[in-house]
């Protein structure tokens, strides 16, 4: 078991100076945590983009109760996850969770594997958006054509501007990009539903031999990905109005809200398509084959609106993760383990500004650095989205270790066994499988180079390992720095 090491008196943490001494406050409800970590997920691009690649690539007519049980396991984790968010008042998510129960060093190589996957997703989300929003002012509304990272920088300049501002004000633009997405999606499967799909309503996907058929290692882990984010709702702890209830609320509801709508919503693909073609459909073109389902279940009009709203999903999702990045940036600047100036918040709008200014920095170098080498943006997309699938794992799997070690050293807690040992190892048993079979199937997760996958998780086992290097750097050289490591002296 790795203990906390006591910090002697003439080595213990300075008084906090005012650039982290600050905390972030708010006022965010459960609906705002919620809807601001579902648009992280970002559900209508995962309509267009990921659930058809479940059903082509993985265990076809299975998929609906696969997500079901990827759900489980999640929901599983959960349980020991929110009890251990009301024990523990950092809101660094994993960098708090895995400090406060396997140590600061892996605290800190989780929060260096967390930022650079979050920071993958980000950038390349970018170039993803600016992709579809060209498109859709092309074809849709005859605009001018104008390259990619003009659109790029637009995106940027918007986000970055809502992330200056309270977090309020960005939980509200993302409600209502949520609430428009999931409505597209719902009058979809009703609409499915009530005709009877294209060869009537089958009941194929609630059979067992489906589940098991096809590669269902493969689905479960992809699955499992698409509940990518819902971690995140501990970020927002400060920030909560009452995050003793909202915290664990709103992990649990959108841990349901996702593994509900996206089984429902494969279930319709697959009825809508028809169950002797979607396996083959999906697998040949996999957003070609739902906007085609779309255009002939809703019409021409309702599948423009759709591409429209992909644009705002893809704008939704982004937000929400510039606002994550920059909250760990704040986290890890207040803990003085990055510049303390990341850690400032503003006198005004009580938002992580630098950090947030620092978090759109990374996406223009990150454009500049894609301009200048002249890299394919959307292969990039996919194998950067494909790739922060491993990382999560390989977080949840260290998280999942850390809450029963977390409760061993705080027995006064008196949380049950089922909350603090039983459920977090069964949900690490479920992650260790995982990334067996992540890690077997790395090359599919980007594209089907083994080369890149090589590259890509090597990037993320350094990123592991430079925090663990640092943090140790960090106890021999500045001790006051690594007791700060996790905010451990407020446990």
């Amino acid at each position: 078991m790795t203990s906390t090491p006591q910090v002697r008196a003439d080595t213990a943490p300075e008084p906090s100076d005012n650039a982290s001494s600050s905390g972030l406050t708010g006022s965010m409800t459960t609906f705002d945590i919620v809807f601001t970590v579902l648009a992280f997920n970002a559900p209508l691009s995962v309509f267009a983009g990921y659930l058809t690649v479940i059903i082509g690539y993985t265990n076809g007519l299975g998929a609906p109760l696969t997500f079901l049980a990827a759900g489980l396991v999640v929901l599983v984790f959960a349980v020991g996850f929110t009890a251990m968010s009301r024990h523990l008042p950092n809101p660094g998510a994993f960098y708090a969770y895995v400090t406060a129960g396997l140590g600061r060093p892996l605290g800190l190589g989780a929060a260096f594997l967390a930022l650079i996957s979050y920071v993958f997703l980000y950038v390349s989300s970018f170039i993803y958006g600016a992709s579809a929003m060209g498109g859709v002012v092309q074809d849709i509304f005859h605009g001018p054509t104008l390259n990619w990272w003009i659109y790029n920088l637009i995106l940027i300049a918007v986000v970055g501007v809502l992330g200056f501002f309270r977090i309020t004000l960005s939980a509200r633009i993302l409600t209502v990009a949520m609430c428009l997405e999931v409505v597209v999606i719902v009058i979809y499967n009703a609409i499915v539903f009530a005709k009877g799909g294209s060869e009537g309503f089958t009941a194929a996907p609630l059979q067992l031999h489906y589940i098991l058929g096809g590669s269902i290692g493969l689905a479960v882990l992809f699955c499992i990905g698409m509940f990518s984010g819902f971690e995140a709702t501990a970020i927002f702890r400060e920030e909560a109005r009452d995050p003793e209830r909202t915290v664990p609320r709103a992990t649990y509801i959108v841990i349901a809200v996702v593994a509900i709508l996206y089984s429902v919503t494969t279930f319709a693909i697959i009825v809508g398509i028809g169950p002797s073609t979607v396996v083959d459909a999906t697998a040949a073109d996999p957003v070609g084959s739902v906007m085609a389902s779309i255009n002939h279940y809703l019409g021409s009009v309702f599948l423009d609106i759709a591409r429209v709203l992909l644009c705002t999903s893809i704008f939704a999702a982004v937000l929400a993760m510039h606002n994550i990045i920059a909250r760990y940036l704040f986290s890890m600047g207040r803990d003085h383990v990055f510049p303390r100036k990341l850690a400032k918040v503003h006198d005004t709008h009580g938002s992580p500004h630098i950090a947030s200014a620092a978090t759109s920095g990374i996406a223009i170098v990150f454009l500049i650095g894609v301009l200048v080498i002249g890299a394919d943006g959307n292969a990039l997309y996919a194998k950067l989205a494909g790739i922060a699938l491993y990382a999560l794992i390989i977080l949840l799997l260290l998280t999942s270790i850390s809450i029963p070690l977390y409760f061993r050293k705080h027995p006064s807690h008196g949380v049950s066994q089922w909350k603090t040992n039983v459920a977090p190892l069964a949900a690490g048993i479920g992650f260790a499988i995982a990334l067996v079979l992540a890690t077997k199937n790395a090359a599919f997760l980007v594209g089907g180079s083994q080369t890149a996958a090589d590259i890509l998780i090597a990037v993320f086992i350094a990123a592991l390992l430079l925090g663990v290097g640092y943090a140790l750097l960090l106890r021999k050289r500045q001790p006051r720095t690594y007791a700060r490591i996790g905010r451990q002296d407020i446990v």
